[in-house]
Protein backbone atom coordinates (compact mmCIF):
# COMPACT_ATOMS: atom_id res chain seq x y z
CA UNK A 1 0.00 0.00 0.00
CA UNK A 2 1.50 3.29 -1.22
CA UNK A 3 1.26 5.91 1.34
CA UNK A 4 0.50 9.62 1.01
CA UNK A 5 2.54 12.34 1.09
CA UNK A 6 1.56 15.40 2.76
CA UNK A 7 0.70 18.17 1.34
CA UNK A 8 3.14 20.89 1.53
CA UNK A 9 2.35 24.67 1.48
CA UNK A 10 4.19 27.82 0.95
CA UNK A 11 3.56 31.17 1.25
CA UNK A 12 2.15 32.33 -2.50
CA UNK A 13 0.37 29.39 -3.36
CA UNK A 14 -2.88 29.47 -4.55
CA UNK A 15 -5.51 27.31 -2.38
CA UNK A 16 -9.06 25.71 -2.48
CA UNK A 17 -11.17 24.63 0.91
CA UNK A 18 -11.65 21.10 0.50
CA UNK A 19 -14.98 19.82 0.25
CA UNK A 20 -17.78 19.79 3.09
CA UNK A 21 -20.72 17.97 3.23
CA UNK A 22 -23.31 20.09 2.42
CA UNK A 23 -26.61 17.50 2.54
CA UNK A 24 -28.38 18.64 6.50
CA UNK A 25 -31.72 17.13 6.20
CA UNK A 26 -35.12 19.00 7.91
CA UNK A 27 -33.85 22.29 7.55
CA UNK A 28 -36.25 25.18 7.40
CA UNK A 29 -36.32 27.41 4.17
CA UNK A 30 -35.03 30.67 6.57
CA UNK A 31 -32.31 28.48 7.70
CA UNK A 32 -30.81 26.72 4.78
CA UNK A 33 -30.72 30.66 3.04
CA UNK A 34 -28.81 31.47 5.95
CA UNK A 35 -26.35 28.68 5.15
CA UNK A 36 -26.20 29.01 1.40
CA UNK A 37 -23.52 31.35 1.97
CA UNK A 38 -21.05 29.33 3.33
CA UNK A 39 -21.79 26.56 0.76
CA UNK A 40 -19.54 28.72 -2.11
CA UNK A 41 -16.16 27.38 -2.79
CA UNK A 42 -13.17 29.49 -1.56
CA UNK A 43 -10.18 30.26 -3.38
CA UNK A 44 -7.33 32.74 -1.94
CA UNK A 45 -3.53 32.72 -1.11
CA UNK A 46 -1.66 31.54 1.53
CA UNK A 47 -0.05 34.74 3.04
CA UNK A 48 1.53 33.06 6.59
CA UNK A 49 2.33 29.37 7.96
CA UNK A 50 2.45 28.59 11.34
CA UNK A 51 1.86 25.84 13.89
CA UNK A 52 -0.27 25.83 17.15
CA UNK A 53 0.58 23.41 20.22
CA UNK A 54 -2.37 21.68 22.19
CA UNK A 55 -2.42 19.30 25.23
CA UNK A 56 -4.73 16.17 25.75
CA UNK A 57 -6.22 14.82 28.59
CA UNK A 58 -3.38 12.72 28.50
CA UNK A 59 -0.67 15.66 28.49
CA UNK A 60 0.53 14.69 25.57
CA UNK A 61 1.29 17.34 23.50
CA UNK A 62 1.04 17.57 19.53
CA UNK A 63 1.73 20.47 16.89
CA UNK A 64 -0.86 21.05 14.13
CA UNK A 65 0.09 22.82 11.11
CA UNK A 66 -2.47 26.49 10.04
CA UNK A 67 -2.26 28.62 7.30
CA UNK A 68 -3.36 32.04 7.19
CA UNK A 69 -4.83 32.61 3.80
CA UNK A 70 -6.11 35.61 1.86
CA UNK A 71 -9.66 34.67 0.35
CA UNK A 72 -10.66 35.83 -2.95
CA UNK A 73 -12.60 38.68 -2.51
CA UNK A 74 -11.61 39.46 1.21
CA UNK A 75 -9.52 41.95 2.97
CA UNK A 76 -8.34 40.36 5.74
CA UNK A 77 -6.95 36.83 6.33
CA UNK A 78 -8.16 33.79 8.45
CA UNK A 79 -6.61 31.25 10.07
CA UNK A 80 -7.33 27.43 8.74
CA UNK A 81 -5.86 23.85 9.65
CA UNK A 82 -3.95 22.74 6.92
CA UNK A 83 -5.48 19.55 6.52
CA UNK A 84 -9.10 21.27 5.17
CA UNK A 85 -7.24 23.24 3.17
CA UNK A 86 -5.29 22.00 -0.59
CA UNK A 87 -3.97 23.30 -3.81
CA UNK A 88 -5.97 24.72 -6.16
CA UNK A 89 -4.59 22.78 -9.11
CA UNK A 90 -5.88 19.32 -7.08
CA UNK A 91 -9.35 20.46 -6.26
CA UNK A 92 -10.83 18.67 -9.36
CA UNK A 93 -9.02 15.53 -8.33
CA UNK A 94 -10.31 15.98 -4.88
CA UNK A 95 -14.02 17.16 -5.52
CA UNK A 96 -13.73 13.65 -8.15
CA UNK A 97 -13.19 11.35 -5.27
CA UNK A 98 -15.30 13.28 -2.50
CA UNK A 99 -18.16 12.44 -4.90
CA UNK A 100 -17.80 8.62 -5.90
CA UNK A 101 -17.44 8.19 -1.70
CA UNK A 102 -20.49 9.79 -1.73
CA UNK A 103 -22.16 7.71 -4.79
CA UNK A 104 -22.35 10.55 -7.14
Amino acid sequence: MATKKPQTFRVGDRVAERPKATAIPNLKPETQKRIEEYRKQRYGVVVDIFSKKATSRSKRVTETKFLRILWDGQKTPSEHAQMRICHERDLDFILEGYCAVLGG
